[in-house]
């Protein structure tokens, strides 16, 4: 057996699971944004586009997406922010410790999700640990500190719900360095921050675009971070989707918010393909 069809095999079970787990369903997802809804609010499949124009041409959608865009966006930022510095750390001073903090890093992540949500609002609420704190020291007001229903409140919860993914695409590409280009780049470039722009950042460039990847998409989609920790002001595309579900049993609309999401996500993932490649995702995976 040649070395390409070994190769097709392998990958032939990677395939299927895709074709019947993502390709298909969402596939039923496109066919349900175009039906009609019966008197039951069953689907009757057809061409009806119009809930999803009605998507992409009311301003409140769009407004909901373009928040969506923003938390992602600021999420990402954030979460670079502190998995660089976490994962250059570990990868180049953790030594034999590396496989431990990695761990630590992972921990919370491997807790349930809606557990480290209500763990937050425990500490944020209006009766919760910081404001039972701040009466205890004798600060007024009802609530002392206003933080849940608040922007910072909702990206915060992403922000600890998805930084896991930030730190190990970054840290498999930090390890990957040889140190001998960063002793050289002190060298020659003389300053550590001049050395870190024109040697660390650009080598582990993939990795931090992985890591940006695989925070962006899934944060843009969540809807748990912005139903406990925010209100009506932090509503997001994905809590629309929610409710369309499981609150009003509109499900050709829901479906139509679904495939409009997903085909902002597509777009950012190919234009990640295009200007980055594969070799990314091969740190992304």
């Amino acid at each position: 057996m040649t070395r390409s069809r070994l190769g097709t095999l392998f990958t032939l079970p990677g395939a299927l699971w895709l074709a019947c787990l993502f390709v298909i369903p969402f596939g039923v997802v496109i066919a349900v944004s175009l039906a009609v809804p019966d008197i039951v609010n069953r689907p009757v499949y057809g061409w009806h586009p119009d809930n999803l124009i009605e998507v992409v041409t009311n301003t409140m959608y769009l407004e909901l997406l373009g928040r969506s865009v923003l938390f992602a966006g600021l999420t990402t930022l954030v979460c670079a922010l502190i998995g660089y510095p976490v994962a250059y750390t570990i990868a180049r001073y953790g030594g034999r410790y590396r496989t431990g903090l990695i761990a630590l890093v992972l921990l919370p992540w491997l807790v349930d999700y809606l557990v480290r949500i209500y763990a937050w609002v425990a500490i944020l609420g209006n009766d919760g640990l910081i404001n039972g704190v701040l009466r205890s020291l004798g600060v007024g007001g009802d609530p002392p500190l206003r933080m849940t229903n608040t922007t910072y409140a909702v990206v915060l919860g992403l922000v600890y719900s998805y930084l896991p993914l930030m730190v190990m695409p970054l840290y498999a590409s930090l390890e990957q360095m040889n140190p001998s280009l960063i002793e050289a780049g002190k060298d020659l470039y003389g300053s550590p921050p001049t050395t870190f722009f024109r040697v660390t950042l650009p080598y582990s460039t993939e990795g931090l675009l992985a890591g940006c990847l695989l925070v962006f998409l899934p944060s843009m989609g969540d809807f748990a971070a912005a139903k406990f920790l925010g209100g009506a002001s932090t509503y997001m595309m994905g809590n629309m989707i929610a409710d369309q579900f499981q609150t009003m049993g509109d499900w050709t609309f829901g479906a139509s918010l679904t495939v409009v999401l997903m085909t902002v996500m597509w777009a950012v993932i190919a234009a990640f393909l295009f200007t980055r490649g594969t070799k990314a995702l091969d740190l992304a995976g």
